[in-house]
């Protein structure tokens, strides 16, 4: 069995950090993608970054 290096990834993400999706409140975790980038991510999809001027928005009707 690989041995814990002080705290360090070692295969386990719950040494990884995360924070909060600004729109649906979901748990993102850090992604080697993110690396250049974690402190300026805010959405935890493309989806929810399209949407981000919808969150809290009521619903309008364009029906009449």
């Amino acid at each position: 069995m690989p041995s814990k290096r002080n705290g360090a990834f070692a295969g386990n993400k719950a040494y990884l950090p995360s924070k909060l999706c600004a729109v649906c409140g979901r748990t993102m975790t850090w992604r080697r993608a993110w690396a250049k980038t974690w402190e300026e991510v805010r959405y935890c999809s493309e989806r929810c970054r399209r949407n981000k001027g919808a969150a809290g928005a009521p619903e309008t009707s364009r029906d009449g």
